[in-house]
């Protein structure tokens, strides 16, 4: 069972054949069994989800269910939900219970699903291997010395150690896409605003967009159709009409046609990693799809651009975190300027820390023009190569990462080399397009690679469709660790 897709397991739900109870149960399990040494998780809570199972064992009997009733979703710990502990991975966080339900927790909890726990995540969504996080970093499972990626990296994790059947991601600058590579499962950031924002602490709020991540395209299509939705509380939410995102999984993909970057094939990138993806391009020729070369110019320019605007955006969203409210308060201090002083000093971590000091500084007074305005004009720029781009095909591919999982402690004392772990993501989030990245082989050390998958905007339907006929024709995305 640890292996089916959401689909048979829904199947399996409906003909009895297993309970969500029993499904449920195993999953606990296993994360009781595998967390200690993976520490995907950091919040559990079996009695609640145990309830939440025997709920919609309920709804199953009244031929009530949905596609998602009972299936046990693990969501990353970045989206408040009522009752649980809600910590971003941040020490700021450490006690916070949230006393209301987050958009896409609400859409699940509609949909009958269960919730396993909440998963490690990089510090309010601050890195790109899971290592920032206040409750220590999540290991790779397939190589334990290795990063998961981040900032989503203890649900890849947790997907790919079959500690769930799905879970929720967060993608600011790839951090959806770039864990799902490095992990070998499947990711998807959907065009910004399709999903809502609502109850997701907020890092770069023009960046940040949720999104599903699980063992395959089908799966994503699936979780997608629950999670995007008008909502009238997030005012970057897009009114549109109801979409089926499956609705094109089985069709053919002749006629095609897929734009190769050659900024994306240039120095930089791995070989193992280039000749992983030119074999899955070689492998969408035989399915009918026809390539053609683009060039995305300012695309270059995407990692520069997302370190000014991305922590000018978060300086000004923590600034809420001041321990008068709510979450970590200093045990001593003075007056009012210590007690702020001193609680953001001891509830922040390093990269937190640097990264609200670099948006400040960006944000500051004969700075903004030279910094923060000029990024948001060649933001454009970057938007607008992918609109020239999207003339000549339907969809762009291309590597996720420039390697493979690089090893726990490898880049934690250069901080740009981290940053550009995200140099192939970042460009699609400054211009709110809709991303994806799908396993597409296996690199040096045997670790998984993953392929890109770019879209026009709202264009989801369309990428889902060209992932899920890759994966028909290969066998990559169901492969798991041993564990």
């Amino acid at each position: 069972m640890i292996n089916a897709s959401i689909k048979q397991l829904s199947a399996a739900l409906a003909a009895k054949t297993i309970s969500s109870v029993e499904l449920t149960q195993l999953y606990l399990d296993r994360i009781a069994a595998l967390n200690p040494a993976l520490n995907a998780y950091i919040t559990t809570d079996a009695e609640t989800s145990l309830a939440q199972a025997r709920a919609a064992d309920g709804r199953i009997a009244r031929a009530e269910a949905s596609p998602l009733t009972g299936i046990p979703i693990a969501q990353k710990d970045i989206f408040c939900a009522k009752g649980w502990l809600t910590t971003c991975g941040s020490k700021m966080l450490h006690n916070f219970v949230s006393p209301y339900d987050a958009h896409v927790i609400a859409r699940f909890n509609d949909a009958g699903a269960v919730n396993l726990g909440k998963t490690n995540m990089d510090e309010f969504a601050m890195g790109s291997s899971n290592e920032t996080s206040h409750y220590g970093p999540v290991k790779n499972p397939w190589d334990q010395a290795r990063v998961p990626g981040g900032s989503s990296g203890g649900s890849a994790c947790a997907i790919a150690a079959r500690l769930c059947a799905a879970a929720t991601g967060t993608d600011t600058g790839g951090s959806i896409r770039q864990p799902a590579a490095l992990c070998g499962i499947s990711g998807l950031k959907p065009t910004y605003g399709v999903v809502s924002r609502y109850g997701m602490i907020a890092f770069a709020s023009s960046l940040d967009q949720a999104g599903p991540m699980g063992r395959s395209a089908e799966d994503l299509a699936l979780l997608l159709n629950a999670m995007a939705g008008f909502d009238e509380r997030d005012s970057t939410s897009l009114q549109r009409d109801k979409e089926d995102y499956a609705r094109d999984l089985a069709k053919p993909l002749n006629g095609l046609r897929i734009g190769l970057p050659k900024e994306f094939f240039a120095e930089g990138l791995s070989g193992d990693v280039a000749q992983a993806v030119e074999a899955a391009i070689a492998e969408y020729r035989k399915l009918g799809a026809t390539v053609v070369e683009i060039s995305l110019p300012n695309s270059k320019l995407s990692v520069p651009v997302y370190y000014v605007l991305a922590p000018a955006e978060a300086s000004s969203n923590l600034s809420r975190f001041d321990g008068v409210r709510y979450g970590y308060r200093a045990p001593d201090y003075t007056d009012l300027a210590d007690m702020y002083e001193k609680s953001r000093a001891q509830g922040f971590g390093a990269e937190v820390k640097r990264r609200i000091m670099i948006g400040t500084y960006v944000l500051s007074h004969g700075y903004y023009d030279a910094y923060y305005l000029q990024a948001q004009k060649i933001r454009r720029l970057i938007a607008q190569d992918f609109t020239e781009a999207f003339r000549q095909c339907d969809v762009i591919m291309g590597p996720t990462a420039p390697s493979t999982a690089f090893e726990l402690g490898e880049k934690g004392d250069d901080p740009v080399q981290m940053y550009l772990s995200d140099i192939y993501t970042i460009a699609v989030n400054l211009a709110g397009l809709p991303g994806m990245s799908i396993p597409c082989g296996f690199g040096s050390n045997n670790m998984p690679v993953g392929l890109q998958i770019i879209g026009n905007y709202f264009g989801e339907a369309r990428m889902l469709n060209a992932a899920h006929q890759y994966q028909l024709a290969t066998d990559w995305h169901s492969r798991a660790p041993q564990l």
